[in-house]
């Protein structure tokens, strides 16, 4: 066991440290265009599914709440938590549209989407970025792999370096909690 946990810290070290080398340039320009959208008044959201959509709803209470700073709140606001939406929506229509439905009535140009998928290939999450693309929304792609479908579409796409889902979730955390850190630390 001892070992296993030495390869799995190992591993995550790795990833993380590479993913850092290919990607601290998109890494700082989410953070530009999210101080850029709370500077102007708009909004910032978020969209995944499982592990995505508690990163979701985790880095938006950052957001609204507080990282490490006392300050305002800032509006933020996670697409995966409104059950009433999402069940009505993916009862009513398919679950392929549950996020960009939400967008639609939510969203405005300026605003910023954070589209979270471990694979780039989430149909919900591509189609919120194709509905935030048609209505001016800033689009963010965070993802791992290749970067799957999502890499082509966004106008940001940060890709966790690893195939392997629970490696690029813990790269995904760290990129968010950089991303808040950066926000805070230029709007107080």
């Amino acid at each position: 066991m001892r070992k296993t946990v030495e390869q799995i810290f190992a591993e995550s070290i790795e990833v993380k440290q590479e993913t850092l080398k290919k990607n601290l340039p998109q890494i700082i320009r989410a953070a530009e265009a999210i101080i850029s959208a709370f500077k102007s008044g708009h909004k910032i959201f978020f969209c995944g599914n499982g592990g995505s959509a508690a990163d979701s709803q985790h880095i938006a209470a950052e957001f609204v709440g507080r990282f490490q700073k006392e300050r305002k709140a800032w509006p933020a606001i996670a697409l995966t938590t409104d059950t009433s939406a999402l069940t009505a929506l993916g009862n009513d229509y398919t679950f392929d549209i549950v996020f960009s439905r939400q967008l639609q009535a939510l969203g405005q140009k300026g605003d910023v989407l954070i589209a979270i998928t471990t694979s780039g290939n989430s149909k919900n999450v591509l189609e919120a970025v194709k509905q935030a693309k048609a209505m001016g929304i800033v689009t963010v792609g965070v993802t791992g792999g290749k970067g799957g479908q999502l890499a082509g579409q966004c106008d940001i796409t940060i890709i966790a370096a690893s195939s392997k889902t629970a490696r690029i979730q813990e790269s995904h955390l760290v990129i968010f909690h950089s991303i808040c850190e950066l926000v805070e630390n230029a709007l107080t």
